[in-house]
């Protein structure tokens, strides 16, 4: 989630806005479609109400709007929502008329069928990792991300080299302290994180073992 949107669904989900502040409306719609997302499965409207702290009858015009563009749409029948086809169009229409990600693709494609080897392409959405794209490998072993989910950089080799660019001082502003604490409660010392980002930029590349 970028950094925009997850303080948008923060600062919902704490204090109520000040005196003479009010929520604008795309701000609520953004906050509604991030967090379908962040949830990856439909969610009942007075769910999502609580989420992102908005009023359920603003959380229904809301959903009833965007049901009606058929970005959402509704699933079963025990008044759950999740995101529509309109919104596979618009991410079709990303990727065919991207000619970077075209070509990206193709790339996954190509290692994939090379190596045999799960390929992937990563990103940095706001200051998390998160997988964009996967070609699975064939065989019956297979380690990898969760396409959308967003885990934290240190995590992984690849966060690794996409916060390459980034200084010290940087990297200390940009990652949580929270995010250096592994799923099993370990916990990767900045200092060594900070070294191993250096490597990977040096080399090119970074390898890791027994972190998530």
């Amino acid at each position: 989630m970028s950094e925009g949107a997850t303080d948008l669904i923060e600062a919902g989900a704490g204090a109520q806005p000040r005196a003479g502040e009010r929520r604008r409306g795309i701000d609520r719609v953004i906050m509604l479609l991030e967090a379908l997302l962040k949830h990856r499965a439909p969610m009942r409207v007075g769910d999502i109400a609580k989420m992102i702290n908005a009023p359920r009858s603003t959380t229904y015009e809301i959903v009833n709007s965007l049901l009606e563009a058929e970005m959402l749409e509704n699933v079963g029948s025990e008044g759950h929502v999740y995101f529509g086809r309109a919104m596979h169009l618009f991410g079709w229409a990303y990727s065919h008329h991207n000619a970077h990600y075209r070509r990206i693709l193709e790339t996954l494609d190509k290692m994939a069928a090379e190596t045999g080897e799960t390929v992937q392409i990563c990103g940095l959405r706001g200051n998390k990792y998160v997988v964009l794209d996967c070609r699975d490998s064939p065989g019956p072993f297979r380690i990898s991300s969760n396409v959308g989910v967003e885990v934290p950089i240190p995590w992984t080799a690849s966060g690794r080299l996409l916060v390459g660019h980034m200084h010290e001082t940087e990297l200390k502003d940009f990652i949580p302290a929270a995010d250096y604490e592994l799923p099993d409660g370990r916990v990767i010392a900045s200092d060594e994180f900070f070294v191993d980002v250096d490597l990977a930029r040096r080399q090119g590349f970074s390898e890791t073992s027994a972190l998530a």
